[in-house]
């Protein structure tokens, strides 16, 4: 990947079940712990420019969330819950203290619940972040495929099973061609396994009256400075759940990214790298 970033492996216990968990690290200062989102993503996949951006400042974690990347893809439940257990048995096995949380899509849900869960948190950067609705326009439609499985094989069946499948996936995410680069990036991490994982999640999450996750109601409780960034023209997850969060939590700072849609990361690294330097 890049120079002074490394991979490492370590063995957690979540909900009862071992699993080996692959993560990148590096730098100096004070713990930065970022984290993906479900499905076409892994740490190597948001994180490829921020980790080498942040280091100089921060000693960086991204780990692979099991079912993404390199590390473990168990045949099991794939949870909400699930993922903030990865999250907090991560921080304690690592040792990691107070860090500063930045989280993408689900990612940014984790990093929210993790903090609303009473894990000791130094700051949180929530970028197009999933949790702070109640609902999408497209949701009741993703509900009824994913309660139908033979809809649901035939919708994801193609996913990460080629370049061009993966280029088209992101092309719904966003204007503009995807760079190759990154392309090829999800193209090396994903595999039928975390296409199953992501289907997993999104039936829990995905329900017939609206989205599992919802922690709107609960921003107040957030005592800790918080940025949110958001695409402008996401068409996943909407603007404006940024932008109500932000006239929410007492000490936020909001930034849209105009001509951006739901990875600013990698659509636009070094501005989103700027913004994360700046706040953190």
């Amino acid at each position: 990947m890049t120079t002074g970033i490394s991979s490492e492996r370590v063995e957690l216990s979540v909900d009862g079940e071992d699993v080996d968990i692959h993560y990148r690290t590096g730098g100096e200062g004070p713990p930065m712990v970022f984290l993906h989102g479900i499905g076409l993503d892994a740490a190597t996949v948001s994180w490829r420019h921020a980790l080498p951006a942040l280091a100089p400042e921060r000693t960086v974690y991204a780990l692979d969330l099991p079912g993404h990347g390199d590390s473990d893809k168990p045949d099991r439940a794939y949870t909400t819950d699930y993922y903030l257990e990865t999250l907090a048995e991560f921080i304690d096995a690592l040792g990691i203290e107070e860090p500063a949380l930045a989280g993408l899509s689900m990612g940014g849900a984790i990093a929210l619940g993790h903090a609303l869960d009473g894990g000791p948190v130094e700051r949180l950067v929530l970028v197009d972040s999933y949790g702070l609705g109640a609902d999408a326009y497209w949701r009741t439609a993703a509900s009824s495929v994913l309660q139908t499985p033979i809809f649901g094989n035939m919708l994801w069946q193609g996913v990460g099973s080629s370049q061009s499948a993966i280029r088209n996936s992101l092309r719904s995410m966003g204007p503009g061609e995807p760079p190759q680069q990154l392309v090829e990036d999800i193209d090396s991490v994903v595999d039928r396994q975390t296409v199953r994982a992501m289907r997993r999640w999104q039936r829990s999450e995905f329900r017939w009256c609206g989205f599992r996750t919802d922690y709107s109601d609960r921003l107040t409780e957030i005592d800790v400075p918080t940025m949110l960034i958001h695409g402008a023209v996401d068409p996943l997850l909407p603007r404006r759940w940024s932008e109500q969060a932000a006239g929410t939590v007492t000490d936020s700072t909001l930034k849209i990214f105009e001509n951006c849609g739901h990875c600013p990361p990698r659509e636009h690294p070094d501005r989103f790298n700027r913004a994360v330097q700046a706040f953190c």
